[in-house]
């Protein structure tokens, strides 16, 4: 998964120019959560985002990704020698996004892209997720060495009515990875989220305003 990973952010960077920051979670856990910190803010600065949750297997830690992929620009702050623009509040990407799932996006995975919509974030693109996000909790052993496991939780739409559980969350725009890509080495639902957030980014380019002229504070004389 790393060297696919490499591979994939590598191409986001080749195809934009460097534009377009590229990052994979593989479950909604403690390694996806460090994947998360890892490559998101090294590439807080980029112009545009792809969140890739394809493969993801769940966990529980999609709310603190969402808090985060959702912050809003509300000011900037300039460094007494440091040139460089910063953001109120701290590491806020200031851009598109897109997020790429598949069938294999499941639990937390299946959580994360429908928050994800919710919020506003960007549009959701691949295929249909797996669609099973009730909770369980292990209620003891059995003699036969197995566990009893009973469903606790589930997931439910602002308006109080049930959703994901069943059917799973359906992409904004649909592209198969089909075999033949695959083979040939291809990944068509990368090649269409760079395509769209390039297009949202050419529609709506979003950049940090330049260091302003320092202020005089001395009365003119």
């Amino acid at each position: 998964m790393p060297e696919w990973v490499s591979h994939n952010r590598e191409a986001v960077d080749k195809a934009t120019g460097g534009k377009v920051g590229y990052i994979h979670i593989p479950d909604m856990g403690e390694e996806g959560f460090r994947e998360f910190i890892k490559t998101y803010y090294p590439q807080i600065r980029k112009q545009a985002m792809i969140v890739d949750v394809r493969g993801n297997g769940g966990g529980n830690i999609s709310q603190m990704l969402i808090e985060r992929l959702r912050r809003e620009l509300l000011g900037t702050e300039y460094d007494r020698i440091d040139k460089q623009t910063g953001t109120y509040p701290d590491a806020v990407f200031y851009g598109p996004k897109v997020c790429l799932i598949n069938e294999t996006s499941a639990s937390d995975g299946d959580i994360f892209p429908y928050m994800f919509r919710q919020a506003g974030l960007g549009p959701l693109m691949g295929k249909r997720t797996w669609g099973g996000v009730v909770g369980i909790s292990g209620r003891g052993p059995l003699l036969d060495g197995g566990q009893v496991f009973v469903p606790e939780a589930a997931s439910g739409s602002v308006a109080g009515q049930w959703v994901i559980e069943g059917h799973g969350v359906d992409p904004d725009i649909v592209v198969e990875n089909d075999a033949a890509s695959v083979i040939d080495g291809r990944d068509p639902q990368l090649e269409r989220g760079i395509a769209e957030v390039m297009k949202a980014l050419q529609a709506n380019p979003k950049v940090l305003p330049p260091r302003p002229p320092d202020p005089v504070k001395t009365p003119n004389h």
